[in-house]
């Protein structure tokens, strides 16, 4: 390294003139519009990225809206299907009283019918095990009762039928379960 402050020009500068060490006038304005071009650019990035913050918490809210409103109105169609079938009901219990037992038992059927379309409409499936091996993810287990006519482990018996909701368990069929008979001692 030299020390001689005509070939080092940071030497030079220590006790030099400062208008003498400073670069060129075109280099400074070429500085000032590059400095000036970063700062326009980043007040740029600045506001978009604001104006993104604002886009996600817009979406955020709404979004909050749309779940709340689902929750809320989520049965709409279910129930709208369900006042057929309550006026069915209605229907049939005001004429029952002078109605023979075939034709009420005609109109439940009739109501059923509604009723079933009802859950068809919304994705209820009936669960109607008869006759088929337990399942423990679909049935409940009410009891077990022996039996030579069935293999041990098969539905007899439906309590009551279970239903899912597209393809969700909403309530299993309580059964009763096929076992072997006890051997005689």
């Amino acid at each position: 390294m030299s020390s001689n402050p005509e070939q080092d020009p940071a030497l030079a500068a220590e006790g030099a003139d400062p208008a003498a060490v400073s670069p060129p006038q075109g280099d400074l304005q070429r500085l000032a519009a590059e400095l000036a071009g970063a700062q326009a650019k980043a007040e740029e990035h600045r506001d978009n990225l604001l104006r993104a913050l604002a886009e996600t918490e817009n979406v955020r809210k709404r979004a909050q809206r749309d779940i709340e409103a689902a929750h809320k109105f989520g049965v709409e169609r279910f129930a709208a299907n369900l006042l057929e079938v309550r006026d069915s009901l209605e229907l049939g219990l005001a004429a029952g009283a002078g109605v023979d037992t075939g034709k009420l038992v005609e109109g439940m059927q009739a109501t059923l019918r509604l009723l079933d379309k009802a859950f068809e409409k919304a994705g209820i499936s009936l669960i109607d095990p008869a006759g088929q091996p337990f399942n423990p993810e679909l049935h409940e287990a009410m009891v077990t009762q022996p039996t030579t006519e069935q293999p041990p482990g098969t539905v007899l018996a439906v309590v009551q039928k279970g239903y899912v909701l597209n393809g969700r368990l909403l309530r299993p069929a309580r059964v009763v379960i096929a076992r072997a008979p006890e051997a005689a001692s």
